[in-house]
């Protein structure tokens, strides 16, 4: 199935202590109920081996939506911001987004 109309945000954590990967798990989880994601998939690196594979991130999130005005209206959300101050800034040692559009 080819996705029409996405917005992809796509995020990669790295911790700062390995021993954290629960609590930013749980972090994660707050951000279901924010009514601007259209799909939300929260993962670990999985067991694949391959020169073009970097799975040295701890965790990821990659959310949908449907137009770049619903994903900066989540950027501005109080549950996302709440989580980027209390869990990703403290536990994270790297946090990088690739955002991405249908050509």
């Amino acid at each position: 199935m080819y996705l029409h109309n996405t917005f992809v945000h796509h995020v990669h954590f790295w911790l700062k202590n390995k021993e954290d990967k629960t609590k930013l798990i749980e972090g994660l989880e707050l951000l279901k109920p924010i009514t601007h994601i259209r799909d939300m998939h929260i993962g670990v690196p999985a067991d694949t081996n391959r020169d073009v594979i970097d799975s040295s991130y701890d965790v990821s999130l990659l959310l949908l939506f449907n137009t770049l005005e619903e994903e900066e209206a989540y950027q501005h959300d109080p549950t996302h911001v709440i989580f980027a101050e209390q869990y990703a800034k403290p536990l994270c040692s790297k946090v990088l987004v690739l955002d991405n559009v249908n050509i």
